[in-house]
């Protein structure tokens, strides 16, 4: 499968979403909670080791973080949320930055969300599917970590996860995925080519 994500390059860091690029052309958000798996996720679909920094340590990334594809695509990785310790202004403040970029970023045509397949769909996973409902903005799941159930387990957290899903954001697709395994990629790149059109 071909893989236009290879040639995406750090374009900008900022802290809160009024200093973005300018708002053309069309971006794909990545969120996700803390040590959920974003940057690594990034890196296993744009094929490069250390695009998106990755840490054991949670919340690391604090700011929002562009990627650029070409000149109109870009990809874009959302502060971390949930149990990073930071101070709780500091959470709220990333909350709101999140909340008031989903809803107002006209360039955004589609949402990844990152959840670890052992602890899927906390409040702010809801809260995220709830922006991108009420956006009319596609969301995609990404139930990441996925090597650490065995097939069973994994078949039924999918399930249970995509079932929920219909409550919140009846349009929302899911998939299983493992940055370590490298499984779920060519399928997660197939979601991103469709909403940038990209797809063959």
């Amino acid at each position: 499968m071909s893989n236009a994500y290879q040639k995406a390059r750090f374009l900008k860091s900022v802290p809160e979403p009024r200093q973005a690029p300018p708002d053309v052309g069309l971006e794909v958000a990545f969120a996700g909670r803390s040590n959920a798996g974003k940057s690594s996720a990034l890196n296993v679909i744009t094929g490069q080791k250390s695009l998106a920094r990755t840490s054991k340590t949670p919340g690391r990334t604090r700011q929002i973080n562009f990627f650029a594809i070409d000149d109109m695509r870009r990809l874009v990785d959302l502060p971390g949320y949930g149990f990073a310790r930071v101070s709780r202004q500091i959470k709220e403040d990333w909350q709101r930055h999140i909340s008031r970029y989903l809803e107002t970023r006209q360039s955004l045509v589609g949402v990844i969300l990152l959840m670890d397949i052992r602890h899927p769909m906390k409040e702010f996973d809801r809260q995220v599917l709830g922006w991108c409902h009420l956006a009319g903005l596609p969301a995609h799941v990404l139930l990441t970590k996925s090597d650490k159930l065995k097939r069973g387990p994994a078949k039924a957290a999918l399930l249970s996860v995509r079932q929920q899903l219909a409550a919140l954001h009846p349009d929302a697709s899911i998939q299983l995925f493992s940055a370590l395994k490298k499984t779920g990629t060519d399928e997660a790149i197939l979601v991103l080519n469709h909403w940038f059109g990209l797809a063959d």
